[in-house]
């Protein structure tokens, strides 16, 4: 792996986390405009709690060392709450500016992704 290639993992990976830690918090102590957002975009207050220990838990496997496997499904997950959240906003008919930070995420969640060490990828058994 490149220094050059080494630097956009990180750099996109330590934002990526703390995007994903900050909402996560956000969401796991129902802070009042979270709560007002979910009940805007119509989900029940409870998916705060499951998004938000999830994204916890999702940033604690992207950064910790092995699992790639683990990585994978995380990676995955977050695209799909991210691209979720967009879909969200666009069907109740917000502005595309109230979708920048979960289009932001996706960016970063794909950068992340497609930067990783060759340690953090899975092997396939066909090479």
């Amino acid at each position: 792996m490149t220094k050059r290639n080494k630097i956009i993992y990180w750099v996109a990976t330590l934002w990526l986390a703390l995007g994903m830690l900050s909402s996560g918090i956000v969401q796991l102590i129902h802070l009042d405009e979270e709560a007002k957002l979910f009940e805007h975009l119509g989900y029940p207050l409870y998916f705060l709690t499951i998004l938000g220990i999830w994204k916890i838990l999702g940033v604690t496997a992207v950064l910790i060392p092995q699992f790639p496997l683990l990585k994978e499904w995380t990676y995955a997950g977050f695209f799909f709450a991210m691209s979720g959240a967009v879909i969200s906003h666009i069907a109740v008919g917000d502005a595309l500016l109230e979708s920048f930070g979960p289009l932001l995420l996706i960016i970063l969640t794909v950068v992340s992704w497609y930067f990783r060490p060759a340690d953090r990828k899975i092997i396939s058994l066909n090479q």
